[in-house]
């Protein structure tokens, strides 16, 4: 509970005892009450600090809320959320801006957001509880577990050719998107135009049936070879059904929401809270901020889905996705809970790439999410804007929530920028 939530609660309490005649049982519930509030508040405030007893600056990261609001304020963005944890302590968690900017509806720390790619790390840990247990080798061939694959060829762009694997896809391969597999998006490439013939990758059948109809389309190129976004995590997320013979819902649920009591986060958003759930805006032809209504979003996330895509199905709050970051930065555990072992959790955020294949100048990959080789800072994003980092090194994990699409990053990558630069000397 924050401090301005206590508050108000107090404020209620001592309305209530002004205006109310009361024997003295009740009068005695409402302060055992109160008692109970400051508990929960004190309890709470032990994950709260100020910015200067974790060696930040207060007034740096206020140029960092200041800058949030610009963005809200020019119309850039509807809303946006933010928080910094550094040294297991919440700094800062400012929300600006609105959920429903129609109806005026502000952004609030319950608000539910759609994280898309920022599912891609969800699947990975998932994945690798299973190999925690010894369910599989990151170098196990995919054809091992999922058949489909064991005949898939190649396509080679230079003589228009299909050739067979020259090394067979590895589990490995689909983690760190070197499978070959894409997301079907570039309009000049075969591959893809395959893809969007036989509807790859849309959301209209089951996990399964979408990951045997993508073992029947050619790879982009020789898996290890490249580096390339697309539908490989959406195939270990598969992967975790086959080897756990669970639906990768209920593994989620399981295996990472339950422990971590990421009680708003999931594939869809229950009715009862759909309350809360974030409009998702793009900018009209005029270049003003408009709603999921006029795109024909506005029922998507809001019923049980056909297909669990481990990448990019996912809902979530800030809160929750926090919860998720700090157990992997406390090396797979939170709050007594193990959910990895811990080399595990380093392996997930350390470079995974094969020699061949690279990602974007300083950056490497990891399992769901990419690695800068300087920092060793992990973290990803989601199309509708937003975007995590986890930085090892100084303790501290930076989360940004916004819901636009197409995404734009400029305001997340500005606040962490500021952030990094709040430190005292």
């Amino acid at each position: 509970m924050k401090l301005n939530t206590f508050i108000q609660n107090i404020n209620k309490i001592h309305s209530f005892l002004n205006h109310n005649t009361m024997n003295r049982n009740n009068i005695t519930k409402i302060f055992l009450f109160g008692i109970l509030v400051f508990l929960m508040s004190c309890n709470q405030g032990n994950n709260i600090a100020t910015p200067e007893s974790v060696g930040l600056s207060s007034d740096t990261l206020e140029l960092a809320n200041l800058k949030m609001q610009e963005y809200i304020d020019s119309g850039k963005m509807a809303g946006i959320s933010t928080m910094i944890l550094k040294n297991g302590k919440i700094i800062q968690n400012e929300f600006f801006g609105f959920a429903d900017l129609e109806n005026q509806k502000p952004i609030e720390e319950n608000t539910i957001v759609r994280i898309f790619s920022m599912t891609k790390p969800i699947t990975a840990v998932a994945l690798m509880t299973l190999f925690d247990e010894g369910k599989f080798n990151l170098d196990d061939k995919v054809s091992k577990y999922i058949p489909e694959f064991e005949k898939i060829q190649v396509y080679n762009s230079n003589d228009r050719s299909i050739e067979p694997q020259e090394s067979d896809m590895t589990i490995r391969h689909l983690l760190t998107h070197t499978s070959g597999i894409s997301y079907g998006w570039n309009p000049k490439s075969y591959v893809d135009s395959l893809y969007r013939a036989n509807k790859v990758g849309t959301w209209e059948q089951t996990l399964s049936e979408q990951v045997k109809l993508l073992a029947e389309m050619p790879l982009n190129f020789q898996p290890g070879t490249k580096w390339e976004y697309g539908l490989s995590i959406d195939v270990a997320g598969y992967l975790v059904e086959v080897l756990s013979g669970e639906t990768l819902d209920a593994y989620f649920k399981t295996k990472i929401f339950n422990p971590l009591k990421m009680e708003d986060t999931g594939f869809f958003v229950q009715e009862d809270k759909q309350y809360r759930f974030s409009e998702v805006y793009h900018f009209d032809s005029l270049g003003n901020l408009s709603g999921a209504v006029r795109k024909g979003w506005e029922n998507a996330f809001k019923k049980p889905p056909e297909i669990f895509s481990g990448g990019g199905g996912l809902v979530s709050t800030l809160n929750d996705y926090a919860r998720f970051c700090t157990m992997l930065l406390n090396g797979g555990e939170l709050d007594g809970v193990r959910i990895l072992q811990e080399s595990t959790a380093k392996l997930i955020m350390s470079d995974q790439l094969p020699e061949e294949a690279s990602y974007q100048g300083d950056n490497g990959y990891g399992l769901g999410g990419s690695v800068n080789l300087k920092s060793g800072v992990y973290g990803w994003a989601g199309a509708a804007s937003t975007k995590f980092w986890i930085d090892p090194d100084n303790e501290m994990i930076i989360l940004t929530y916004a819901q636009l699409m197409p995404s734009d990053y400029g305001y997340a990558d500005e606040f962490k920028d500021i952030v990094m630069r709040s430190f005292l000397e």
